[in-house]
């Protein structure tokens, strides 16, 4: 028999099974993992997504939340999960900012996990008092540079997201901040509210009621894009920093190992959820951009945030256990 007359035979006997796979992912529910506790913004945020992604792929999808060690728990649960495309993992900015922190854990971000999606960037705001004498991004520069070592901004903790986004700006703006670690992110804005702190980096949910109000002074968003919650406030990169960015993010993994028809689905329906007005209006109010690209593109995306907040933590010398 000739090689084309084999490989003809082969795809034949083949092809039905190849056929009827595609056809009937998924045959059973699929879990989500998340890695926080409900109610937080990662679990919200899969929680918006997680019915309608249901409905398009025509069985159940299980949140199961897996709270503990900043995320490492139920991610490590989720890396030895069976490959078998019947489990995913809602991830946030711990997943590109921890293999930086932590000195050893218990999977390898890239070798454990196939992306996904990037479901939506976070966008963090840079406010300020209403007492400091900044009323633009190149005023509070020109401050800062002038009383170097003065202001002070907060944080939700010594590693947190704000304290690294503060610690980013500085490196980009050559400037000294003094950074005043809080117990939560929570405390931050109360801190804020009443001058004990000068700035802050926070997310928009947080902060946009106190913005709006005139209680706060919006200076940039961390986004490469202006924010859709508020789009008349420029972002860093803008104002003269190109290629700033302290964005939190969240996004959907796999254990390694995964189906590529099983990715590719989720990946297509999630973006189609995407595009649709009443999700994009809820991430709207979440301060969400939504996403929706291929799982190379969030690849990119991740070995790229990875080495950028890696970099930065090991100049800091954050390590934690």
């Amino acid at each position: 028999m000739s090689r084309l007359r084999l490989t003809l035979c082969l795809v034949i006997l083949f092809a039905p099974c190849l056929f009827a796979r595609a056809q009937t992912y998924p045959a059973k529910p699929v879990r989500m993992i998340v890695g926080f506790a409900p109610g937080g913004g990662t679990d919200v945020t899969a929680r918006v997504i997680a019915q309608p992604l249901a409905d398009r792929l025509g069985q159940r999808l299980i949140v199961d939340n897996r709270p503990g060690a900043d995320g490492v728990l139920g991610t490590d649960i989720a890396a030895k999960s069976p490959p078998d495309g019947y489990t995913v993992l809602m991830v946030n900015s711990g997943h590109t900012v921890n293999p930086g922190m932590y000195k050893k854990l218990p999977y390898d971000t890239l070798r454990d996990f196939a992306p996904v999606t990037l479901v939506a960037m976070i966008a963090n705001l840079l406010v300020v008092h209403p007492s400091l004498p900044a009323k633009s991004l190149p005023e509070f520069v020109r401050l800062a540079k002038a009383r170097p070592g003065t202001i002070n901004y907060a944080s939700g903790g010594y590693g947190s997201s704000a304290h690294l986004a503060v610690e980013l700006f500085k490196k980009y703006t050559h400037t000294e901040l003094v950074h005043v670690p809080y117990k939560s992110g929570g405390l931050v804005a109360t801190a804020l509210l009443a001058g004990e702190v000068d700035v802050s980096f926070n997310t928009i949910p947080s902060l946009i009621t106190y913005v709006k109000a005139g209680r706060l002074r919006a200076l940039g968003v961390s986004t490469p894009q202006r924010s859709l919650s508020l789009p008349t406030v420029p972002t860093i990169a803008e104002q003269g920093y190109p290629g700033f960015s302290a964005s939190g993010l969240a996004g959907l993994v796999a254990p390694a190992g995964t189906p590529p028809d099983a990715i590719d689905r989720i990946q297509k329906d999630v973006a189609v959820l995407l595009k649709q007005p009443a999700i994009v209006e809820r991430f709207v109010t979440l301060g969400l951009e939504p996403v929706g690209n291929t799982p190379a593109e969030f690849d990119k995306f991740i070995r790229s945030d990875m080495e950028k907040w890696t970099q930065l933590t090991r100049e800091l010398k954050i390590n934690l256990q």
